[in-house]
């Protein structure tokens, strides 16, 4: 399978005719501006509830599809010509660059990812490799040209990475918790050693996204997907320092920052960096900008499992996010969390449709 490693960057459009492409649309609330409708993307809209995907999984093992460049940009692809999405995240996984640093893992249907070589000691991080994302996990970034290349500004590129947390979290629990009480117990008993890891891992983080976008990511998003599992007092201890650090050297591309049960940590959130911050479903929309200010963007965050009610539960959520974002520039419509795999792509694709008929100028 031959691989295409370079692609030119799409000419910018006259204002009259960017306003009309998704990748414009997406891109203007990143920049505090007001578009001619509120963009819309899709956690996990990659995969998933496609049958098209599906068809693939039964014959490529995640990661396969991840490590692929030509896979990897297919289902890239996927949800902007199903749903007509405003961005294209790419079909990754928050592990991938854990390997090159000596990571052995997989990827466990319903389950998630599992480590084999897990970190419960100082000597542990001490033999984590730091990496070069281009050539370690360069894979990542051919695929990012070649969805650059192909979609030709239908959609911006988006490219992501686990925030050290998360990642942490993992490579101390051994796989998926809902605690995260032997890597929290962990933090408590060797600050020393979990400010080593964190570190470890945010240069890592920090190279990954400057990678992915120097292959053509015209925005990236940190997912702090379990930091919710923490105090404010630990966050602004334990974990603010090393995003912060992140946040400040990945300057030439907007930035998301994401995080699940993060109410309480918005506002501290928010310091540590990001142009636009990620909420999930279990805040209101207009208080939640109201704590971040709203000099900043905000994206959600509408309930994921609106959709496996039905259109009128789906219809009824969307209008109330809209109404609470009140046409404010800086607001890029997405759910709280993933798309759930039992969603039905029609009311995807009904969704998309009404967030852009309902903000349209």
């Amino acid at each position: 399978m031959a691989i295409r490693v370079s692609a030119t960057r799409s000419a910018p459009m006259p204002a009259t005719q960017a306003s009309a492409t998704g990748e414009a649309r997406f891109l203007a609330p990143l920049r505090h501006e007001k578009g001619d409708a509120t963009p819309v993307w899709f956690m996990r809209q990659a995969g998933r509830c496609l049958a098209d995907y599906r068809r693939l999984r039964e014959r490529y093992a995640i990661l396969t599809l991840a490590k692929t460049p030509e896979l990897c940009a297919q289902v890239t692809q996927m949800p902007v010509d199903a749903f007509g999405v405003d961005a294209a995240v790419m079909f990754a996984d928050i592990m991938l660059p854990l390997e090159p640093m000596g990571v052995s893992l997989e990827i466990q249907p319903e389950v998630g990812p599992i480590i084999h070589n897990i970190v419960r000691s100082r000597a542990d991080v001490e033999r984590l490799r730091i990496i070069e994302p281009e050539h370690e996990v360069g894979f990542v970034m051919d695929a990012i040209r070649l969805v650059r290349a192909e979609l030709g500004g239908r959609a911006a590129v988006i490219g992501f990475s686990g925030a050290p947390f998360t990642l942490a979290c993992y490579l101390i629990e051994g796989r998926p918790s809902r605690e995260y009480a032997i890597a929290k117990a962990f933090m408590y008993r060797e600050p020393e050693a979990w400010h080593a890891l964190m570190a470890k891992l945010s240069t890592v983080v920090t190279r990954y996204l400057n990678a992915q976008i120097a292959a053509g990511a015209q925005v990236v998003q940190l997912f702090d997907s379990w930091v919710g599992a923490l105090s404010p007092a630990d966050y602004d201890t334990y974990v603010a320092p090393h995003v912060r650090s992140i946040f400040s050297a990945v300057t030439h591309a907007p930035t998301i920052h994401f995080g699940t049960s993060t109410a309480a940590l918005l506002g501290r959130m928010t310091d540590a960096g990001g142009d636009v911050i990620g909420i999930d479903s279990r805040q209101l929309l207009d208080e939640a900008w109201a704590r971040i200010g709203f000099e900043h963007g905000i994206q959600g965050n509408l309930d994921a499992t609106r959709l496996l009610a039905g259109w009128e539960a789906t219809e009824a959520g969307a209008r109330d996010v809209l109404w609470r974002a009140a046409g404010r520039p800086g607001h890029i419509f997405n759910l709280g969390h993933g798309v759930l795999p039992d969603t039905d792509p029609d009311l995807l694709r009904r969704l998309v449709d009404l967030v852009h008929n309902e903000t349209a100028a």
